[in-house]
């Protein structure tokens, strides 16, 4: 995913994220790991929700200049 972060904040989400990714797609094909599965892409929607929080903030702040 490439993606140029306004924030230092957005860019440490960024990054998690794409760690995250690339942990999936490692352990794509490994028997009995849905479940740890299921928990990282919990947790990389958590980041990306948290990133969506960064983004409209920062978007509403530039509107209101």
């Amino acid at each position: 995913m490439l993606y140029e972060s306004g924030t230092r904040q957005c860019h440490i989400l960024v990054e998690s994220k794409n760690r995250i990714e690339r942990i999936l797609f490692d352990l794509n094909g490994i028997e009995n790991i849905d479940h740890i599965s299921s928990q990282l892409l919990a947790v990389y929607n958590q980041l990306e929700g948290i990133h969506e929080l960064y983004r409209s903030k920062r978007i509403s702040n530039v509107s209101s200049l």
